[in-house]
C-alpha cells in the first residue's frame, strides 16, 4: 500500500507541467464546445472557468510574472487535461478500477507532507502544472487511477511498459472519438495528447516510485 502511494505522488508532482489525426468538426457542428469527447461536450465555458483559476492563482503569488509567462498557452494546456481526464477515466472503468474517498484524502495527505503542508503543495502544483488550488483533487484522483491502470495491467519501468500503456490509453483515445475546436487544434491519439502539447505522463508514470519527481 505504502508503494502504491509514493508511486500515486511521485506522478502527481510530475504530471501536467503535462501530427493532427482527426478531421475536426469544430465550432460549426459543436458550437459552444471546446471538445467533443464520446459524445460528451466539454463546454468552453467551462475552459475558460479553469483558465480563469489559475490565472488568479498565479496573480496572487510572489512569482506572478514568471508562472503566468510560463503557461502562456494555458487554454490549450488546460483543454489538454480535461480531455485526458475522460480517456483516464474510460480506462480506469473498463477494468472496473475505483477510487475511494478515503484513498483520495490519504494521497492528499501525503503529498502534503512530502512537500511540507497543503499551501506547499499547492503552490508546487500551481508553479509546475498550471493547476489551480480547486482543481487539486482532479489531479490527485487522476494520478491514482493511472497508477491502478499501470498495476493491474502489469505495466513495469521499461520501454515495453511504457508501450503497453501507450497503447491501452491509445486504443481508448480512438474508441472516443474526440473531436476538438480547431482553435484549440487536433488530438492525437499516438501521442495521447493535444497537438504538439507536451504532457510527459507515460514517462512518469512508469518512473522508479522512489525516484524524485521531473521538474521538481
Amino acid at each position: 500500500m505504502h508503494r502504491r502511494r509514493r508511486t500515486a505522488l511521485s506522478v502527481s508532482a510530475a504530471l501536467l507541467v503535462a501530427a493532427p489525426l482527426l478531421t475536426a468538426c469544430g465550432g460549426d457542428a459543436h458550437p459552444g464546445a471546446a471538445a467533443v469527447v464520446g459524445g460528451d461536450r466539454i463546454e468552453t465555458a467551462a475552459l475558460q472557468a479553469q483558465v480563469r483559476d489559475v490565472r488568479s492563482a498565479q496573480e496572487a503569488s510572489p512569482q506572478a510574472e514568471q508562472l503566468i509567462r510560463a503557461t502562456g498557452d494555458l487554454s490549450r494546456e488546460k483543454l489538454n487535461g480535461m480531455i485526458f481526464d475522460r480517456v483516464v477515466e474510460k480506462v480506469a472503468a473498463e477494468a472496473g478500477i475505483t477510487v475511494s474517498r478515503k484513498e483520495l484524502r490519504q494521497t492528499r495527505r501525503d503529498a502534503a507532507r512530502q512537500y511540507g503542508g497543503e499551501e506547499q503543495l499547492a503552490a508546487m502544483l500551481l508553479q509546475q502544472q498550471g493547476t489551480a488550488p480547486g482543481e487539486i483533487d482532479g489531479v490527485i484522483r487522476r494520478n491514482v487511477l493511472m497508477n491502478k491502470i499501470a498495476e493491474k495491467h502489469g505495466v513495469t519501468n521499461s520501454p515495453e511498459g511504457q508501450k503497453k500503456l501507450t497503447d491501452l490509453f491509445g486504443a481508448a483515445s480512438r474508441d472516443l472519438g474526440i473531436d476538438v475546436n480547431p482553435r484549440y487544434g487536433t488530438w492525437d491519439h499516438d501521442r495521447i495528447q493535444l497537438g504538439r502539447y507536451q504532457a510527459p505522463w507515460l514517462r512518469q508514470v512508469t518512473e522508479d516510485p522512489g525516484a524524485a519527481p521531473a521538474g521538481a
